[in-house]
């Protein structure tokens, strides 16, 4: 039986209180119960007050198979920004623009060198997504075409190496383009003319949509999967139609975060869709969904605190 939780980002105070609301008690320097686990959903690090102290829970509970934890863009980020590009010298695989260190700055200031070269080395053993008997847990979407592709590159691979990394953060290519759908979601172009502002107050022309559901008589307004909304009624474009692959409702169980969700209480998405990130680091709350094994949702099942 599994407690999934969503988006931490350096919230470490909210988890631990998490954690307790859901019966887990400290124990020989790990959090544990004894009949459940936890599967984290990624995004660990970056814009909270108590990054190390989050870590400082989660990789415990891994290490001593009390949680199994997968990794979020915010994660492969990090390690795009660290890492150097083969190809240009002097330069990373991630820009360290203003924008990019801006994101990426609290992790950066509250960790030292050596705490921060651990941090990635256990990201780099993070899988992107987890499929169970009974359920599906991926930062932001499951795709079976996308799930496919990476799984064999990895295998190709040995893991994520530092090649693989390459590969993954070349623009253009077809598993940065595979590995940015599982970690960040679908997206659409808007019409021309169209655009909107992010929670950051970047502007927007592409449009996060709603990948579990079909898009057949949908409006901009209704598929996208934006926490403001798109104020844009036209019926989606063809090619939009086209790119789409609804998640079954006979498949098991998917668990996803990312998306940043505002609500005063969490809901499911579909009967075998749940996300769990309602923004604890925009002044929201950290969320988990407590599973026991039923393959139709419920919104009783969810435990959040403020």
């Amino acid at each position: 039986m599994y407690d999934l939780i969503g988006d931490i980002h350096g919230h470490a105070d909210e988890l631990v209180r998490l954690l307790e609301a859901l019966g887990y008690q400290k124990s020989n320097g790990s959090y544990r119960h004894p009949e459940r686990k936890v599967i984290f959903l990624g995004d660990f690090i970056d814009r909270g007050p108590k990054i190390r102290e989050v870590l400082e829970v989660v990789q415990p509970m891994v290490e001593d198979e009390n949680a199994l934890a997968i990794m979020g863009n915010h994660e492969l980020n990090a390690l795009a920004f660290h890492t150097e590009d083969p190809n240009q010298k002097e330069t990373f695989l991630r820009k360290r623009d203003t924008k990019n260190i801006r994101q990426h700055g609290q992790t950066i200031l509250q960790l030292s060198d050596k705490e921060l070269e651990g941090a990635l080395d256990w990201f780099r053993t993070l899988p992107l997504w987890v499929e169970l008997d009974g359920l599906r847990a991926i930062h932001a979407c499951w795709d079976p075409q996308a799930v496919s592709i990476i799984a064999q590159a990895v295998k190709e691979h040995g893991g994520l190496t530092e090649t693989l990394l390459h590969c993954a953060c070349k623009k253009g290519s077809d598993l940065f383009a595979r590995i940015d759908v599982v970690l960040k979601g679908k997206e659409a172009k808007l019409p021309d003319g169209i655009s909107f502002k992010d929670k950051e107050g970047h502007v927007r022309t592409d449009v996060r949509t709603r990948w579990y559901l079909s898009p057949a008589g949908k409006t901009y307004r209704n598929y996208a999967f934006e926490t403001g909304g798109i104020d844009c009624d036209l019926d989606l474009d063809q090619s939009v139609i086209n790119q789409a692959r609804p998640y079954s409702t006979t498949d098991k169980p998917v668990f996803v975060g990312h998306y940043w969700l505002a609500a005063n209480r969490p809901a499911i998405l579909a009967d075998n869709v749940a996300c769990l990130d309602y923004s604890v680091a925009k002044g929201g709350f950290l969320c988990a969904y407590r599973w026991s094994g039923e393959q139709t949702l419920s919104n009783e099942n969810f435990v959040w605190v403020k």
